[in-house]
């Protein structure tokens, strides 16, 4: 025997037993076809219609959480711009919502390169310290 878990009920789930006779017996379920302007189903990132889906597994949860606003602006400015260098107008949307991700490095952690780029500078003045240091030596070694 095997049981299946009907979906879409409130409360505890009703559980079916099938016998392997049921499994033999041809379906008599009708499929039926996707609307295609049902903006709940899956059309990727942007909707026949034109709008974007904020539902979009693509976006990765970014369209909610404590920046979903902030995020929604700059990526509809971007997507509806018209300049011509696409998205130059959205400088602010953009720092708007980089400014809220800063406020939430849990949920919103910096690329890599970008951690990489912040501890170069670093790495360049200790290099820089030793050349600094030698050229003093070799002042007080001529004198």
């Amino acid at each position: 025997m095997s049981y299946c878990r009907q979906e879409g009920r409130e409360g505890k789930d009703r559980i079916i037993f099938v016998t392997k006779e049921d499994h033999e017996t041809p379906s008599s379920a009708e499929l039926v076809a996707d609307d295609p302007n049902d903006p709940y189903e899956e059309h990727g990132l942007i909707l026949p219609n034109g709008d974007i889906n904020w539902n979009c597994p693509c976006l990765g949860g970014m369209a909610s959480g404590p920046c979903g606003e902030q995020f929604k602006s700059a990526f509809s400015c971007f997507h509806y711009s018209t300049e011509d260098v696409k998205g130059s107008d959205c400088v602010n949307q953009f720092r708007a919502m980089q400014e809220c991700m800063q406020k939430y490095p849990d949920l919103y952690p910096q690329d890599e390169e970008e951690e990489e780029e912040k501890k170069k500078p670093g790495e360049h003045s200790e290099e820089a310290a030793p050349t600094e240091v030698t050229a003093t030596k070799e002042k007080e070694g001529s004198s």
